[in-house]
């Protein structure tokens, strides 16, 4: 089958494309033959040697990606929740190695769920990893109440896109920073305001919000400690809060802490469901063929990406 195999860390030159052998699969595992695939930033930092990269780069051949959407073909031994036919998406095995840049993926069944009728595969590849993180940090790592005032940096992207349908459908009250070219955007997911993040007074904002999830990191996790009332909660999720920004957050009484998603079949039948409702509504920034791989890359690395970005395979067996 075709596949993308990353030999060494670096440009997207390295990204090359070649066959390799069709995956066996384990006893709890299907065989999915793949229709689309989402890439995120954490696909482009780990080609160049950063994301997880360290985790995965001694398991050659290294193959990218963990979102797909595609039909199960095969069934292990063991598995009884799924069958040959069935039209399913999920995060694969993240946060280790996925092998979503390829014809054909083998996935643990408990990573699945159902694509539902009248979502397209390529709307079900871009509801993986950034809805599952905007799910998992809104429900699991902060339980959001409705009523909450609630931020939500760089709202435009994928990760952030998520997060404010997500957050509107939990009641909260939702603010969501990104350049003024998104502002209409932004308020038409669904936010209540929009904050121009290059033209803004954050002084203005100080104790105002119950709950900040950052998605840029860097000197954006201070702003956002600066924005989070006494006893509220700061999510990061690119880079985490190094040892002296928690030391600020705690002193300020807030709860600052950083998460990785995980893989999960239940998350994804949540996600599902909201698809299905019309609740979420993912937005596809551009598609790609397989073989811009490549470009797609150097979209997603250049910050510019409104949505999600999906790559459609070979259809070639």
């Amino acid at each position: 089958m075709k596949a993308i195999v990353l030999n060494s860390p670096g440009g997207v030159e390295n990204l090359i494309y070649t066959d390799v052998a069709l995956p066996a699969i384990k006893d709890n595992e299907v065989l999915v033959k793949v229709k689309a695939i989402s890439i995120n930033p954490v696909d482009v930092k780990t080609r160049a040697g950063k994301g997880v990269y360290g985790r995965i780069k001694d398991q050659g051949p290294i193959v990218l990606g963990w979102d797909i959407s595609g039909t199960i073909v095969e069934t292990g031994k063991a598995v009884q929740s799924f069958d040959t036919g069935q039209d399913v998406f999920g995060m694969v095995n993240f946060p280790g190695h996925g092998k979503a840049y390829a014809e054909y993926v083998a996935v643990p069944v408990e990573q699945l769920a159902l694509k539902p009728d009248g979502v397209t595969h390529e709307q079900a590849a871009a509801s993986t990893l950034a809805a599952l993180t905007a799910w998992q940090a809104l429900t699991r790592y902060y339980p959001l109440k409705a009523g909450d005032k609630v931020l939500i940096h760089a709202a435009s992207g994928g990760v952030g896109h998520f997060a404010v349908q997500i957050a509107k459908h939990l009641g909260a009250y939702v603010v969501g920073t990104s350049s003024a070219t998104n502002r209409d955007f932004v308020l038409g997911l669904g936010a209540d305001e929009h904050i121009d993040y290059r033209d803004y007074d954050w002084n203005k904002r100080i104790d105002a919000f119950d709950f900040v999830f950052d998605t840029l990191g860097g000197d954006n996790i201070d702003l956002s400690i600066h924005a989070t009332k006494k006893g509220g909660t700061v999510i990061s999720i690119p880079s985490g809060l190094n040892e002296s920004v928690t030391a600020k957050a705690s002193a300020k009484g807030v709860d600052g802490f950083f998460f990785l998603v995980q893989s999960s079949g239940k998350n994804m039948e949540q996600i599902a469901s909201l698809l299905h409702k019309g609740v979420l509504v993912p937005h596809i920034f551009k598609a790609y063929s397989f073989d811009q791989m490549g470009e797609a890359h150097l979209q997603q690395e250049s910050g510019r990406t409104r949505g999600k970005l999906i790559i459609v395979p070979p259809t070639k067996k």
